[in-house]
């Protein structure tokens, strides 16, 4: 199993944002994370990321305990993850964001050493660039790119380090019709080389994607399982009445 998620709880004040959570994540896979606002779904992304530490529970990652583990850590041991906010190095060009991504495999002693030295880094970028839909784009300023275009380049710094698992934080947060399509076509690309765990707005995204689905309300579980039988769930509809998140 690559991820699974035993009691997981985390209160704030008296507020239990997660309550005895399980949940596992199988090798290859599209799990999906849905739910009303104020669900939970995001503080279980923070607590399996590192984030935050859980009050209760545990987060096993490729058969070892990382419950409470620093990101950086996680980092370390194959997860990387985005964020709602886009998070690239606006002022630096996109091949530049990443090829800083790509030497985060190279070994600590060379830290010091120049960009150039680094045998098959450039090589690297000019493939992401083309898997991530970015030629021609590798000179500008990651912050002159699109909506799209700049979320693109942050899967596509997540995917330099070669992770295990990548976490997509509402990735089509702000996109519109088409880049949305556009988005959905790239994690198709992403699921060939790694796992994949996402919270989504977009429930017909999700339901098109995904293979697993996790139904959060409240902090608590109220459904799981493919996309057709949640949707078919009577708990699931009554939980987006009103809204969806």
């Amino acid at each position: 199993m690559m991820l699974s998620v035993r009691h997981l709880s985390k209160s704030f004040g008296g507020l239990a944002a997660v309550r005895d959570l399980d949940f596992e994540v199988v090798p290859g896979s599209v799990t999906a994370l849905i739910g009303p606002n104020g669900a939970g779904k995001s503080t279980v992304f923070n607590l399996v990321s590192g984030a935050l530490r859980p009050d209760a529970g545990s987060v096993r990652f490729a058969g070892s305990d990382v419950t409470g583990l620093p990101a950086y850590k996680l980092a370390r041991c194959g997860i990387a993850r985005s964020f709602q906010i886009t998070n690239i190095f606006p002022g630096f060009s996109v091949r530049l964001n990443l090829k800083l991504a790509r030497l985060s495999l190279e070994r600590r002693r060379g830290f010091l050493r120049s960009l150039e030295s680094f045998a098959g880094v450039d090589e690297e970028v000019e493939r992401l660039l083309c898997l991530y839909g970015l030629v021609g784009q590798g000179d500008q300023a990651a912050r002159n790119l699109s909506h799209g275009d700049q979320r693109r380049l942050e899967v596509a710094i997540c995917m330099a380090s070669k992770p295990r698992m990548l976490m997509l934080d509402e990735p089509t947060q702000g996109m519109g019709p088409a880049e949305t399509a556009e988005f959905k076509h790239l994690i198709g690309t992403v699921r060939g080389d790694t796992t994949v765990l996402l919270v989504e707005h977009d429930v017909e995204l999700v339901m098109g994607i995904s293979d697993h689905v996790i139904v959060l309300q409240q902090g608590a579980k109220i459904a799981e399982g493919t996309p057709a039988s949640v949707s078919a769930e009577p708990a699931v509809r009554d939980a987006y009445l009103g809204g969806e998140a």
